[in-house]
């Protein structure tokens, strides 16, 4: 519990001091301060802050939280994102979140494998590679509130910060480390979620849809501002993505000729997913070329806005909700605190443990009694193992006396 100091109410007179003065000056006086005591504890409790400090929310850096399935190509984006903001001169940061990669293309500010062993965690607690990776970002998580005061510290200076996350997705996306780390960007600077695709994958419409099933869960969990990014636009373009977003009857007509049950599944989900994409983002990059990261960073600064208009309100509620029931509770525990104090008057409560009514030579006596009740257990089972060998000896004999 925090407690301001108030001069004002360290100059005030304590409960036992009070007791004291009462004492001093006889019973008739007594009675006179007993009204008083009630008053003056009130006023002492009342002085304390029960309101939990709030953080300094910052514009800048935004938040780049790169999120993408296995074989996207989003280690190779980042690198590209990288490059890109050294040779435009915007000023970038980069965190490494994939406790098992063996080396990165990029230079990272901050690497999860210059705290964490993977593999040391992996022997230590017997887990698979899924469950190593998941137990390293757990304890990662843990220190986190530094990685954000080491970018609080720098952040007039920066302009992007640029996160990459496992390539297990599952593992960020839903566990409570990566819930953890998005909240805690999200609260400090402004935070978007860059989800990248595979393009090439995503020609067969099943395939898209399930992507597009796993980006709206993304954006429903985190709470926050996401852009669709469509990688590897120099094998395939990504205009089909976009008109399959956009004209519901095109989608239709690519599922025609599937016949199976997950084309039939897909076909029902556009028409729910048709709202979700009208409030969604979408840019084609190349990792490899380059093409389209310009368009990746305006929509980045678009979400951005956006988040300050819309996502920060949502955020701004929930943190005071949380507020007022953290106030309500240590407002109800000040009460009861109270109550107990005004209960027992400022005397010392001696709290019962059951040997204040027993003498030294008592609790001597039931040790004593404890260890003579511990070894004639000892002798008993000691007798009952001599008999057991004594029968086991006269069953040999029997044997050996009888003849086939």
């Amino acid at each position: 519990m925090d407690v301001d100091a108030d001069p004002v109410a360290a100059s005030k007179p304590t409960q036992m001091d009070l007791e004291d003065q009462t004492d001093a000056k006889g019973k008739g006086k007594a009675e006179e301060e007993g009204s008083g005591k009630g008053e003056e504890l009130a006023d002492s409790i009342g002085s304390l802050s029960i309101g939990p400090g709030r953080t300094n929310f910052k514009k800048k850096p935004v938040i780049i939280i790169v999120i993408g399935m296995a074989g996207t190509g989003k280690t190779t984006f980042m690198h590209r994102l990288v490059c890109d903001t050294q040779a435009s001169n915007k000023r970038g940061y980069v965190i490494n979140l994939d406790p098992a990669v063996m080396t990165l293309p990029f230079g990272a500010n901050i690497d999860i494998r210059d705290t964490v062993r993977y593999k040391e965690v992996m022997k230590e607690y017997g887990l698979g590679p899924n469950g190593g990776i998941l137990t390293s970002l757990n304890l990662f998580s843990t220190k986190f509130d530094e990685v954000v005061s080491v970018i609080e510290r720098r952040a007039d200076q920066l302009d992007y910060v640029l996160v990459d996350t496992p390539g297990q997705i599952e593992i960020f996306t839903w566990s409570a480390s990566g819930a953890i780390i998005t909240e805690a960007f999200a609260s400090t600077f402004p935070t978007v979620v860059a989800y990248v695709v595979d393009t090439p994958r995503s020609t067969n419409p099943v395939t898209f849809m399930s992507n597009m099933l796993y980006a709206c869960s993304i954006l429903y969990k985190t709470r926050l501002p996401l852009v669709l990014t469509f990688n590897k636009v120099d094998v395939a373009k990504h205009e089909f993505a976009i008109e399959w977003m956009q004209d519901f009857e095109a989608f239709q007509t690519a599922l025609d000729s599937d016949k199976s049950y997950s084309s039939t599944f897909s076909r029902s989900l556009s028409l729910a997913l048709d709202e979700f994409y009208k409030n969604l983002r979408s840019v084609g990059v190349s990792a490899v070329s380059g093409a389209g990261v310009n368009a990746f960073f305006e929509a980045i600064e678009a979400s951005a806005k956006e988040y300050m208009e819309t996502y920060r309100a949502d955020l701004d509620k929930r943190i005071a909700e949380k507020e007022r029931l953290e106030a309500e509770r240590r407002k109800e525990n000040m009460e009861k605190l109270r109550r107990d104090m005004e209960k027992s008057k400022g005397k010392t409560v001696v709290l019962s443990t059951g040997l204040k009514d027993k003498n030294p030579s008592e609790m001597m006596d039931d040790a004593d009694d404890e260890e003579e009740e511990e070894e004639l257990e000892d002798f008993r089972i000691s007798e009952d193992d001599d008999e057991d060998d004594d029968e086991d000896e006269g069953e040999d004999e029997e044997v050996a006396h009888f003849s086939f």
